[in-house]
């Protein structure tokens, strides 16, 4: 692994993969307050338990993270930028386990080729899931192939772009008779929202903690 410093938009850390994972290793931060999307589970819901792989790729010039467009004809969350990850199945060994594997059916992305460094904390949808984001660090060259079926493309975003609070927006929609709040991120024409800019807001605020 390779000990490239990314310095955050002010300037004030450098951030190496030793860094990241002592950040994620400190106790839990409080809820986030601008993400209200998390926070209420539909009432009688069964829990469904996923994990994904938050994947930050190391490239000579910037530390970049890696998102995928679901198709459209899923069930769950289609046509989204996600992360890849998937539900937990009863023989995965734990939530790692699970991020990993959905990461090598989803985009062929060799479990040899990430290097965990932790995890952030668990995301709680409206719609039943609780999610476990699992970051991974991934040195190129990757060799990766995508699964027609669930995933339409796949693009990476500047670390650095993640960092900045001011490129995440608080929006709202109506959701089971009622108004909920969720954070939006707008990149290149592109829409990152709900669940994965949670999760994004969320590693922004222990990387500049």
């Amino acid at each position: 692994m390779v000990s490239r410093p990314l310095r955050s938009p002010r300037g004030a850390q450098l951030l190496t993969p030793e860094a990241i994972a002592e950040r994620l290793a400190r106790p839990a931060l409080p809820a986030d307050p601008l993400d209200l999307h998390a926070i209420a589970l539909r009432g009688g819901a069964a829990l469904m338990h996923a994990a994904v792989l938050v994947p930050l790729v190391c490239h000579p010039e910037e530390t970049r993270i890696l998102l995928t467009q679901r198709t459209e004809h899923l069930d769950d969350h289609a046509s989204q930028i996600s992360f890849p990850g998937g539900r937990v199945e009863p023989r995965d060994v734990d939530r790692e386990d699970t991020a990993l594997r959905e990461a090598e059916e989803e985009i062929g992305l060799a479990r040899s080729k990430v290097t965990v460094l932790g995890r952030l904390p668990e995301y709680d949808l409206p719609s039943g899931f609780r999610i476990t984001p699992v970051v991974g660090w991934l040195e190129p060259p990757l060799e990766l192939t995508l699964d027609p079926f669930e995933v339409a493309g796949m693009f990476e975003v500047p670390l650095g772009y993640f960092l900045d609070p001011r490129n995440y927006q608080r929006r709202q929609y109506r959701f089971g008779g009622r108004h909920r709040h969720y954070l939006a991120i707008p990149y290149e024409g592109r829409y990152i929202w709900g669940a994965t800019a949670g999760m994004l807001h969320t590693l922004c605020r222990v990387l500049q903690d």
